[in-house]
């Protein structure tokens, strides 16, 4: 193949040239000039030719060479943009053959599937998402059993008044009987603020599912639906101490029932003070939270102040929490809270439950409104026996053994936590295995030379030297 150059003759001569590369010269109009020459097979003899048209042709020669020899442009490059009004047709036929499908599986879904079956599988969906929720409750603990909402509404016929059974802090309990015939107390939280309520409701699902004791309420299990929050217990037949102790039934306990109660409640604080696998505090210690079964056996309820308690520290810093009358001074006043705080308002129970009266009296005369300070005064005068019930003293007693818990009752009530006998020394001496030794002192009392809208702690020992000048105004709580 011949190609034109500088050094060749004025002639440029193309030989070997296939005819129709050739012919694409008639689409450059650099090269129409070239077209009235002869054009022949094998050679092209053109006119002399300035070196500049040599070049140009040279160069246009070179170009069409590179467009014949290159690929063919594909289908989709020859292809211009394409229009809105087709891109616009492509959607709506695609929607409308989404559209076809779905009515296609509605029309099938209709026939085959029965509405039953829809409602039986959003029920199980339900009922697994509670399970997951009950995850925050068991956790390393004891499964807890849930309940569904529906049959704890039917078991207390909608939470009726009939049923309550009464009214804590934390919401009121009622009665209620299963199906197949179990008798439950289900508490139902009062939830002013969810998430204060949702913490109560936990504290004491946990704590509860983490303790055992023939002393302390059996949990049979917990419910949450929406904003409620139920828990439920075995239901005690004699219901709640404070029924008796106060007189609202007309329900007499003589002296060997009221013992057993106050040994009762005293292993069960041993229990979660000293033999549980997590040391714990209940914090609210009081009639209404001691429940008696069919046998007066009492059964330490309500924990949903209580506390777990490290092995390693003296005592925690906390806000206050309880019921006035039974909260130990140090604890009152300073925050510091151990399970010597327990102790304190064990002591305080055992004299109600002797004297059969409220701790706190505002009706009966001064020197004896506080129930603490005025046995107080009786055993300094040793006349402590007028304590006593009245329908005690004409039904008979034990004057051994009554002396005896008054005495450790005024040892749970010293004014300095370090004072106070553990309750398995408490337990000890009730069942007069260990000796007593020493003599209690004063217990703090309430100042009742103060308004009777104000309760404040009155400083009586130097044992306890800091009462009196950190020694806020407290309000006069219910008991």
């Amino acid at each position: 193949m011949n190609y034109l150059s500088p050094s060749m003759n004025p002639y440029v001569v193309f030989s070997d040239i296939p005819f129709q590369r050739v012919q694409l010269c008639v689409y450059s109009s650099h090269l129409s000039f070239l077209l009235s020459q002869h054009i022949h097979t094998q050679t092209i003899l053109c006119s002399p030719l300035s070196r500049e048209t040599q070049k140009l042709v040279l160069l246009e020669m070179a170009r069409l060479l590179l467009q014949v020899t290159s690929p063919a442009p594909t289908n989709l490059q020859m292809r211009s943009s394409p229009s809105p009004y087709s891109s616009g047709l492509y959607f709506f036929l695609g929607g409308l053959v989404i559209l076809v499908i779905l009515l296609v599986l509605i029309i099938v879904f209709l026939k085959f599937v029965k509405p039953a079956d829809v409602m039986k599988l959003l029920s199980r969906s339900k009922k697994e998402k509670g399970k997951e929720s009950t995850d925050v409750f068991s956790g390393s603990l004891r499964s807890v059993t849930v309940l569904d909402f529906r049959k704890l509404k039917k078991a207390t016929k909608n939470f009726h008044p009939s049923n309550l059974l009464g009214s804590g802090g934390f919401g009121p309990v009622y009665r209620g009987k299963l199906e197949d015939g179990t008798l439950i107390a289900v508490k139902k939280l009062s939830v002013d603020k969810s998430q204060q309520g949702d913490l109560e409701f936990l504290s004491e699902v946990r704590m509860i599912t983490s303790i055992q004791h023939r002393n302390l309420v059996r949990l049979i299990g917990c419910c949450s639906h929406g904003s409620q929050r139920l828990i439920v217990y075995e239901y005690m037949k004699n219901r709640s101490l404070d029924l008796i102790v106060y007189g609202k039934i007309d329900q007499f306990l003589d002296w060997t029932t009221r013992f057993q109660i106050i040994l009762g409640i005293a292993r069960g604080l041993q229990y979660l003070h000293e033999e549980s696998h997590l040391r714990i505090i209940h914090r609210d210690i009081k009639a209404s939270n001691i429940l008696l079964d069919d046998k007066f056996q009492p059964r330490i309820s309500d924990f949903g102040l209580a506390r777990f308690f490290p092995e390693d520290q003296a005592y925690l810093s906390t806000n206050l929490a309880g019921t006035l009358g039974y909260t130990a001074p140090e604890y009152a006043l300073r925050g510091e809270l151990s399970e010597k705080a327990d102790i304190y308002s064990f002591g305080v129970l055992v004299l109600e439950i002797i004297g059969c009266r409220r701790n706190t009296d505002l009706s009966l005369p001064s020197e004896m409104q506080y129930l603490p300070e005025y046995a107080w005064k009786l055993y300094e005068s040793s006349k402590v026996l007028d304590l006593l019930d009245p329908k005690l003293k004409e039904n008979g007693y034990s004057e051994k053994h009554v002396l005896r818990a008054i005495h450790i009752a005024f040892l749970c009530l010293q004014p300095h936590p370090n004072l106070r006998p553990p309750m398995s020394e408490v337990v000890s001496l009730l069942t007069c295995k260990g000796e007593m030794v020493g003599t209690p002192m004063r217990p703090v009392f309430i100042d009742r030379r103060r308004k009777k809208d104000e309760v404040s702690w009155e400083t009586i020992t130097e044992v306890f030297p800091s009462l009196h000048s950190e020694s806020p105004a407290l309000p006069r709580g219910p008991t």
